[in-house]
């Protein structure tokens, strides 16, 4: 009996210091931060980015069983105003990057699911087809306009900017950062016809740095987001920093989605 007692007292604490199952619910605007669907390649340094279809569905499923309703930027923006309902349980789906398996295993899936999601786009990767993560990896294939173009008109994918060249903003000069975030903007709008409201800043450099984020607000943009984990309050007020995200990890457990939704968090 004392054995047991004490494998299950072991089994607590390792629970404990793995996951935050024990911290309050923290309610607010959870943002779900994804990059690539698929299996990752062979000395992948940065496999955690990878998620499998099987792990989005499952995603999914518990998003849409819980009540979750995912939001385009501009669905965001009118429910704010209140020119458009607010859910009440909104939630942000965002893919970084713009990797060509958006299209071809994450589409199909969001749409199987009735979900919707926004993709920020390294803007001159769409002209080249492939792009190499200076941070690591292969090079990969990223989505081409035309796939961008089809999956705008589905009108269950709103687009946001990534930088023109997925630069590090933090140490670039600041005519180079200005560039960078306007440019982009201008280029996206153009090709889209419709504003773009959401920015996201590569590898989270310079999120929250005053000088970076006056740029991005000067640019017009009306969202702009971090990788620093977490929730952000609803209503969102730009003047407390950009919004948090929520890593989805390719060895995520349902537990660690649940968690990061409910705690901002999964992991100690």
């Amino acid at each position: 009996m004392l054995a047991a007692i004490a494998a299950a007292a072991a089994a607590a604490a390792a629970a404990s210091a793995r996951w935050n199952w024990w911290r309050p619910r923290i309610e607010g605007l959870p943002v779900l931060m994804y990059h690539k669907i698929g299996s990752a390649p062979a000395g992948a340094r940065l496999a955690k980015l990878w998620v499998s279809p099987r792990a989005l569905r499952r995603q999914l499923d518990y998003l849409k069983r819980g009540g979750w309703t995912p939001l385009l930027f501009s669905e965001l923006q009118a429910a704010e105003s209140g020119r458009g309902p607010m859910p009440a349980k909104p939630v942000l789906i965002t893919f970084d990057d713009g990797h060509a398996d958006n299209r071809a295993a994450a589409f199909p899936i969001l749409r199987e699911y009735g979900m919707k999601a926004n993709i920020f786009l390294i803007v001159e990767a769409l002209a080249r087809g492939s792009w190499r993560d200076p941070a690591g990896g292969p090079e990969a294939p990223m989505l081409s306009w035309a796939q961008v173009l089809e999956m705008r008109d589905s009108g269950g994918i709103e687009f946001g900017s990534h930088t023109l060249s997925h630069a590090d903003l933090a140490r670039a000069p600041t005519e180079t950062a200005r560039r960078e975030v306007f440019e982009s903007k201008r280029l996206l709008e153009s090709r889209l016809g419709r504003p773009v409201l959401g920015f996201a800043y590569p590898y989270g450099s310079g999120a929250l740095d005053p000088r970076l984020r006056d740029l991005v607000r000067e640019a017009g943009y009306r969202y702009d987001f971090s990788i620093k984990q977490g929730i952000s309050p609803r209503p969102w007020d730009p003047a407390r920093g950009p919004l948090r995200r929520l890593l989805i990890r390719g060895d995520d457990s349902m537990l660690d989605f649940h968690l990061n939704l409910t705690r901002g968090r999964s992991r100690l």
